[in-house]
């Protein structure tokens, strides 16, 4: 091991001055003649490293453990075309190219040259029409899919880290390998073109080897026409087959690596427990062997010990399912659970209301049995884990418990005994979401059906097809991970109303461990806990993170001073939490794309701004209300066409009304003030809200 990590260290250490001066010299062999002695030791290493590529194929468990091998078969073939060429020059010049040519020229082909060129033909071709032509369009078609199923991947990745089911880091990484194999792919569809034309060239360097050797053996009087024609022909065709061999090699290779699909285990011992995974198709292959054997003229012995051999793996294998089936039925049973003793049943415990419950149909109860196989419950784990580290929140336990009542497949989420969302979910079947292709779905065997959580189309499909659906573009999920994900979405919504004054008392006991300081001064001498309580809730109902509490509580002790009023607290602290506002809309480079107020809108709306018993409003009539509200769901549709977050900028001033006036419309409609931009970061509007201001609106007395 010390050795290898020895070795490896060095070799990586001068990794790129090695492929440097290899490409080099590659290039220096199309122009500097070569000895015989040299020109063998290339050929047996390009036969070597294409037989060691080849093999480095069989054994990666996803084409991206060999994400290299674009790059690395643009360097074969040009290594390849320079040893054709080098040893073209040295044929055609000495009439000799070293022992490995001739080995091949005489050995292999039996010193036949008719033979050799037919078996080169042949080579050329099985590797052009047959496996360069179909890995190529294999290459062709996954990078398409690649990049239709991009945006569902994404979704996906999003949706699992809502769930709690990965952390941040973990989302980044699968990010990259997105971007990765979308690369790769792409990569491969324009390298898999250096294969057809290396091959072209063959053909090309066998037709000018074997004229000019001719040619030039006539010219230099080396004998008669035949024996001219052999000699040069042999040599040719044992160039022609020592380049070819290589070239197979990595030709099968490339498509051996586009079409490895991601497992845990190598190809081979996937196609040995896929092929021999059922006992009838052996039985009826040695079936037909024997049949065959009846017939005269086939070679009996032959078919009658390849159908025993068949015959054996099909028994085989029956007896492996029979063993399975045995240890399934002997396996210990659950036990029922015992029954509540009977007597005077305790009232007090009923009136408990829990915070947050899901309720599951008798057919979903699987989910959550983990000796089935079921991840609920631990889903639901990760999303209080989750919960914690986006919103600042600790999550109460989520009860979990059956309903009679529901359907057989449904599910319903109650919030302080409520049902807030209610879905249904396919146990034995996946979710795929994405490409919206009806001939596709239909060949998938797809339901039509709607993501819970964000009201999306899509399908449940059997699990057998799920390989075929990632295929298509789709992103499949299992069942449980929709439950999670809704859960996840409903307790995002409904934050403010879960976090109680208990809650916030642990918090700051919590903060007090690190900011003592700032926690007695707040309270009790400047705000209750039930005030700071509405201050966060106000927070979390824009899905503000409260994480950074010392922040939070900093900001109130400054201000709690001057007034009490939850709404004007909350903007202040939003002021304060500026970064961490602008964080959560920026956009991949960085840039945050906003729709603003046309000037003369934002400032009829800042003088329709009175307050309430409810809080700041915007005291607009009906129409006028409806005309705005149309405009602003017009530009969040465009700014969604083009990929944006809809986030409305305006004054400080009319922000929280605003947002009270759309939340209900389009509660996922960020509204942000100008002063919760943090310093530095590039903002670009990308929509103006323009609304004829000539009626509807109360002036301000």
């Amino acid at each position: 091991m010390a050795l290898h990590s020895r070795i490896g260290g060095r070799l990586g250490k001068y990794s790129d001055l090695i492929m440097a001066i290899a490409v080099l010299g590659v290039v220096v062999m199309l122009i500097v003649p070569l000895p015989e002695w040299l020109l063998d030791t290339l050929l047996v290493v390009n036969l070597a490293g294409a037989a060691l590529i080849f093999l480095t194929t069989l054994y990666v468990q996803e084409p991206l453990q060999f994400s290299v091998f674009p790059s690395l078969l643009l360097i074969a073939t040009l290594f390849r075309l320079s040893l054709n060429i080098a040893a073209t020059k040295l044929i055609l010049g000495t009439g000799s190219a070293g022992r490995v040519i001739e080995a091949f020229g005489n050995f292999v082909v039996g010193g036949d040259y008719v033979v050799g060129v037919v078996a080169f033909l042949i080579l050329v071709i099985v590797q052009f029409v047959v496996i360069t032509n179909g890995a190529g369009r294999v290459a062709e078609v996954a990078a398409r899919f690649t990049l239709d199923a991009m945006p569902g991947k994404q979704m996906a990745i999003d949706a699992d880290l809502n769930a709690g089911l990965i952390t941040e880091e973990q989302a980044k990484e699968r990010r990259k390998a997105i971007e990765e194999e979308a690369d790769f792919y792409g990569a491969m569809d324009g390298a898999s073109k250096f294969v057809r034309g290396d091959a072209i060239a063959a053909v090309l360097i066998i037709i000018i080897n074997i004229v000019g050797g001719f040619l030039i053996g006539l010219r230099n009087g080396q004998g008669d026409a035949m024996t001219i024609l052999r000699t040069y022909t042999l040599l040719t065709v044992g160039e022609g087959l020592v380049a070819q061999i290589p070239a197979l090699f990595i030709s099968t290779a490339a498509g051996i690596l586009v079409t490895r699909t991601a497992t845990q285990t190598h190809i081979g011992q996937d196609l040995f427990s896929q092929l021999f995974s059922r006992a009838r198709p052996a039985w009826i292959v040695a079936g037909m062997l024997v049949t065959m054997a009846l017939v005269p003229g086939f070679p009996i012995i032959q078919l009658l010990l390849l159908a025993a051999a068949l015959g054996g793996i099909g028994y085989v294998v029956t007896q492996g399912h029979r063993a399975r089936s045995r240890r399934a039925e002997t396996a210990p049973k659950r036990q029922p659970a015992p029954e509540a003793p009977k007597g005077p049943e305790a009232v007090l415990p009923l009136l408990t209301v829990d915070t947050i419950e899901l309720e599951l149909g008798l057919g979903l109860l699987g989910l959550v049995d983990a000796s089935a196989g079921g991840d609920l419950v631990e889903r639901i784990n990760l999303i209080r884990r989750q919960t914690a580290l986006e919103l600042g929140i600790v999550l109460p336990s989520v009860r979990i418990r059956d309903n009679l009542q529901l359907k057989n497949e449904q599910y319903a989420i109650k919030i302080k005994g409520e049902t807030v969302a209610t879905g249904e979910v396919r146990p034995q079947y996946l979710l795929a979401m994405g490409a919206d292709d009806p001939q596709q779905m239909e060949s998938l065997g797809g339901i039509p059906t709607r993501e819970p959580a964000f009201g999306l189309t899509a399908h449940w499909i059997p699990v057998s097809r799920r390989d075929a659906a990632e295929m298509m573009g789709y992103t499949v999920v299992e069942p449980s991970a929709v439950v999670a994900t809704h859960l996840t979405e409903v307790i995002k919504q409904h934050a403010a109303n879960i976090l109680t004054r208990q809650d916030v008392q642990t918090l700051l006991d919590h903060t007090k461990q690190q900011n003592a300081a700032v926690v007695q001064e707040l309270v009790p001498d400047l705000m209750t806990v039930g005030e700071v309580q509405k201050v966060l809730q106000h927070l979390l109902r824009e899905r503000i993170p409260i994480r950074d509490l010392g922040t939070i509580l900093e900001t109130l002790a400054d201000y709690a001073p001057r007034t009490k009023d939850p709404d004007q607290l909350g903007e202040l602290v939003r002021a304060a939490l500026a970064r961490t506002i602008t964080r959560q809309y920026l956009s991949s480079d960085g840039t945050l794309y906003v729709m603003t107020l046309e000037p003369s809108l934002e400032g009829r709306l800042r003088e329709s701004v009175q307050p309430t018993a409810s809080g700041l409003q915007l005291a607009i009539d009906t129409a006028f209300a409806s005309a705005l509200l149309r405009e602003i769901g017009a530009q969040v549709e465009q700014m969604a066409t083009m990929g944006y977050v809809p986030v409305i900028l305006c004054s400080s001033q009319i922000r929280l009304p605003l947002r009270r006036l759309i939340e209900r419309s389009m509660p996922s409609v960020a509204c942000i003030a100008y002063n919760e931009v943090a310093s530095g970061v590039p903002v670009e509007a990308v929509a103006v809200v323009s609304v004829p201001m000539f009626a509807g609106v109360s002036q301000a007395a």
